[in-house]
């Protein structure tokens, strides 16, 4: 009996959760205010996917209501507070391209690259992303010289550069370690941003646990361990001309003398044994073998 209870009070409790997730689910042809409010509801709450889902919702059954707007740039505000940059940037061009007037565009795209920015807490992991962060601060400053966030964007804009720059004084010390002297070279004069003076800058600060791997951007903890020795599969790595020199002239003075060592009747052997293979008669192999033979005589 009492099991036959604890069944049924399982089974009621099962229809009661499935019946109230399909009535979420179930949800459609709500007026805006409606999907509104539940935008603003799990936002507070911190469940920005479930927001996401309901911002489709008030987009798809009323595209032309004035809260889509507001709504739109408080996804964009909420994502860049839970550092989801690239979600953050996704709302503000959907912002950008459909709602904002002119004073508006240019909040929404200093918000733009404010997210980029931000999306940089490891300068030296995308080289991409400051690139294409540059771009947009250089672009806003063409089309706002006037603007309220104007020194804010240059503030931002030349920490990048000097981030830029850092990253890439850092690629070419890592292929010098490596033993590429034109991997080095090419990273240096890609974009030399001569203003920046290195000894009155510090570099990034990496966090302890990463700093055990990836250094100080300089020089690595495990570099004692890497034998002091030149690149065997470098094709830039710097060769002796002097060593070169006198390696060259040896094999070719010992290919020479092979070629004369051989006598006629070697020669003549060779030839054969060539047209053998040529004909199909003798397989490479055997050739090789017969090779071998001819040339011991």
């Amino acid at each position: 009996m009492k099991l036959k209870h604890t069944f049924l009070f399982m089974a009621f409790a099962s229809i009661l959760f499935l019946g109230g997730c399909s009535k979420e689910l179930e949800e459609y042809n709500k007026p805006a205010i409606y999907w509104y409010g539940k935008i603003v509801k799990y936002i507070s709450q911190g469940d920005l996917e479930r927001a996401d889902n309901y911002y489709s919702s008030l987009q798809g059954e009323h595209i032309g209501s004035p809260l889509l707007p507001e709504a739109t740039m408080i996804l964009a505000i909420a994502h860049m507070h839970y550092e989801e940059y690239l979600l953050s940037e996704h709302f503000l061009n959907e912002y950008i391209k459909r709602y904002a007037t002119i004073n508006e565009k240019e909040d929404a795209e200093f918000l733009k690259i404010k997210a980029k920015y931000l999306a940089l807490p490891n300068p030296r992991r995308d080289q991409a992303l400051i690139e294409d962060a540059i771009k947009e601060a250089k672009k806003f400053k063409l089309r706002y010289p006037n603007s309220m966030y104007y020194a804010l964007v240059n503030t931002m804009q030349t920490r990048l550069l000097m981030a830029e720059a850092a990253l890439n004084e850092t690629i070419a010390d890592l292929y010098e370690r490596l033993d590429k002297p034109k991997g080095a070279e090419y990273y240096r004069a890609l974009k030399p941003q001569p203003w920046v003076n290195w000894d009155e800058i510090d570099r990034a600060q990496a966090p302890w646990y990463r700093a055990w791997f990836e250094g100080d951007g300089t020089q690595s903890w495990y570099g004692f361990m890497v034998p002091d020795t030149k690149s065997v599969v470098s094709r830039n790595s710097v060769v002796d001309d002097k060593q070169q020199a006198t390696k060259e002239p040896v094999k070719q003075e010992k290919s020479q003398e092979k070629k004369k060592s051989l006598s006629q009747y070697q020669k003549d052997e060779l030839q054969k044994a060539q047209n053998l293979r040529d004909k199909g008669i003798i397989s490479e192999d055997e050739f090789e073998s017969l090779r071998e033979k001819i040339l011991k005589l």
